[in-house]
Formats: C-alpha cells, structure tokens, sequence
C-alpha cells in the first residue's frame, strides 16, 4: 500500500511540472497573393509603376525607392489636379537638400486591382526627374507602401506582385539578406579597392547607379587606391543638382555575390542623408537590378534571386555631359569642365537636334549612345538659332 501512494505522488509531481496542453501555439496564416502589376524600366534600372491618386481618373507614373521613409506627390500634379496640401513644419532630407513640406492626408493610391487607402503624401517638386529620365514623375512610393506588402520585383518579366504579410517560402538558387529597417533599410556589404571594408549601406532601388559612397567614409577609411582615375559628374536628387566624383573599385560583395570594377560616385553629404558614420553610402539600382528580389519588410528580409541581367556589363562611359527633357525638347544640361563634351565645344543649353544622324528625339536612345566607351559620337545641335555639328569620343573611366 506505501508503495502505491509513493507512485501516485511522483505522478501528481509530473504533471504539475507539465506545461498547460489547453495553449496552442500560434501559426502565422500563408501569405496571400493580392495584385500583379506591370513595371517600366528606366535608364540605371529605375522602377516606374503607374497608379491612380485618389479619385482623379488621370494615370500617374511613381518611383518605386526603398530610400523613401514614406510616399510623395510632385507639387505639379497636385497643381494640376486644383489640390491644396496641409503646411507643415516636418522637412525632408535629400542628397541636394533640405526641404520643408506639406501633406495631402489619408488618401487612396489605386492600381490595377489594388486600392490602398489611409496613406499620408508629402509633396515635392520632380522637375528635374521628369527632365533626366524624360518620363512625367508624378510621385515616389516608399515605405507607407513597401512596409504593408510582401513585394516580389521581376525584372525578367517587369511585373510586380503583391502579397499579404504572413508565411512564406523563398525560390530556391538565391540569398536571404537580413537588414535593418527603420523606414529606410540599411544592409551590410563588403566593398573593396585599396583596402577591404565592411560596412552598412543603404539599399536604395530608387538610385539609378551602382553606388553612392560619402566623401567621408572614403576619406576616413582611406578606401580608395591613391592613383585612381577621378570624372566630375553632376548628380540629380531632392533639392536638386550635385557635382560628384566618378571612378571604378575593385569589387562590392552582396550576400555571396561579387561584382568586379564596379564604377562607384562619391559626393560631400552636407545634409548626412546617408547617416555616416552608420553608414557609408548607399547601393543603388544598377546593381540591385541584377537580382528578382522579394522585399518583405514585415520579417526585415530581403531575398535575392540573380536574373538575367546578373553578368551584364556595368556603364563605364564618360561624356561629360548630361541630357535633359524639357516641354519634349532635349536640352544639354551640365558639361563637366574637361571631360570630351567640354573640349568639343558643347556648352549648357545647346538644343540636340540629332545623335549620329538618329532624329527620334527619343531621350533614352540618344543617352544609350552616349554609354559606349570609346567610340565617337556625332551630335547635331541648335545654339542661338545656328546648327552645328559636334564630334568628340566617349572615355572610358576604366
């Protein structure tokens, strides 16, 4: 009988110490698929999605950019359109500039199959996008949108798909980065050249280059070989123009995968958008877009897939000069002081009549003829009413 009660007291001990089996656990629904959407592509790999703001019938065009902590209407549209913003004294930072700026509040974004609501845009003016990549920029979409989807970016067959947050299985054959987000995403990456120097970066699909370092993080790390060949080029952002310097580094590391001479923009961050020295830049488009991405900002993953354009060529070509659209004419913007354009005659404000005898007047075909190192290029141009023919050889920054 002692014998028993022991064996029933031990019994009683064991399945006190048992956890309570009422408690499920919790299992996070699948993901959903909710809208597939069709991109355009623009120069430096550039993403163009078009929507509809609120209830006007007209299509716009916006930028997708995992720079962007929020999401923005170009003061032009809304002019367009007769809206009024609310003022207020919250800013905006941009490689250019600071910019105070006001809100059009709890508004709807609609595209094809898809109507997101309750977002907040900031306005700002797009001029200058509009003018560099010769396509209507009507607003930038960032995280207000990026950080309520799953978002899977195709660039093979330039469509977007969104899906609700929940579980998920990654394709096989690619990498699972891990960043930080905090309405920007920040990732590391290791970048070489004199020196190998690991460090974060912003992941920036709105920046059609392949990288933006800050003069400081190169300065401070002394990154750069010290007989390296250097272009000034002029850069366009929020707030507007900047010079900037051109060169090639010897290799940047994503995840597992390596790029070699990859040609890198360093610039003087006045305004610290890229937070040096928690950062040393920023990784843009021209890489990123080598990679079918799914950006799951719920999770702060981001899965790489390489794609078809993982072994193109990057753009080692130095004109010197910019082209712009303005009102459907293509103007000569900033000409870099001794780079080919410069030493050819061309001068800011000439019109582009022709490119080696093409008379399309197509921004991106004429800009495309001016990405091939090493070859001449023969441009016919208006100034002060007088045709001129101006030939000069592209460089290679190589």
């Amino acid at each position: 009988m002692k014998k028993t009660i022991h064996c029933f007291a031990i019994l009683s001990l064991l399945l006190k110490l048992q956890p309570v089996a009422a408690q499920e656990e919790f299992i996070e629904p699948p993901s959903r698929h909710v809208a597939t959407i069709p991109f355009i592509q623009l120069t430096g790999g550039i993403i163009l999605l078009q929507a509809r703001f609120a209830d006007f019938p007209d299509t716009l065009n916006f930028v997708l950019d995992t720079g962007s902590s929020g999401i923005s209407l170009d003061s032009t549209t809304a002019d367009y359109f007769g809206i009024k913003p609310t003022p207020t004294n919250r800013s905006i930072r941009g490689i250019a500039g600071i910019r105070t700026v006001s809100f059009f509040y709890n508004q709807k974004l609609h595209f094809p199959g898809l109507t997101v609501d309750s977002l907040n845009f900031h306005t700002n003016d797009y001029g200058i996008l509009t003018a560099v990549y010769g396509e209507r920029i009507d607003g930038i979409i960032g995280y207000s949108i990026l950080s309520r989807y799953i978002m899977k970016v195709d660039y093979d067959s330039m469509r977007i798909s969104f899906w609700t947050p929940g579980s998920i299985r990654y394709p096989k054959g690619g990498y699972l980065l891990r960043p930080t987000i905090n309405l920007l995403v920040s990732q590391d990456l290791r970048v070489k050249d004199d020196r190998t120097i690991n460090a974060k970066f912003l992941y920036d699909m709105g920046a059609g280059l392949c990288m933006l370092l800050n003069k400081e993080f190169v300065e401070d790390s002394m990154f750069y070989k010290r007989k390296k060949k250097h272009f000034v080029k002029e850069g366009e952002g929020l707030g507007g123009k900047i010079d900037m310097d051109l060169t090639v580094i010897r290799e940047v590391k994503v995840g597992p995968y390596k790029f070699k001479n990859v040609p890198v923009f360093t610039f003087d961050d006045e305004n610290n958008v890229t937070s040096y020295p928690y950062m040393g830049g920023l990784i843009g488009n021209d890489i990123l877009r080598r990679f079918n991405v799914t950006i799951n900002y719920k999770k702060s993953e981001i899965y790489l897939l390489p794609n078809s354009h993982f072994n193109e060529p990057f753009d080692y070509s130095y004109s010197g000069i910019e082209l712009y659209l303005i009102d459907g004419i293509i103007f000569i913007g900033d000409v870099a002081k001794g780079s080919p354009g410069e030493e050819a005659g061309l001068k800011e404000g000439d019109i582009v009549i022709a490119v080696n005898k093409v008379f399309s007047q197509n921004l991106n075909q004429y800009k495309i003829a001016l990405q091939k190192p090493n070859e001449k290029v023969m441009m016919l141009i208006r100034r002060d009413g007088v045709l001129q023919e101006v030939e000069f050889k592209v460089k290679s920054i190589l």
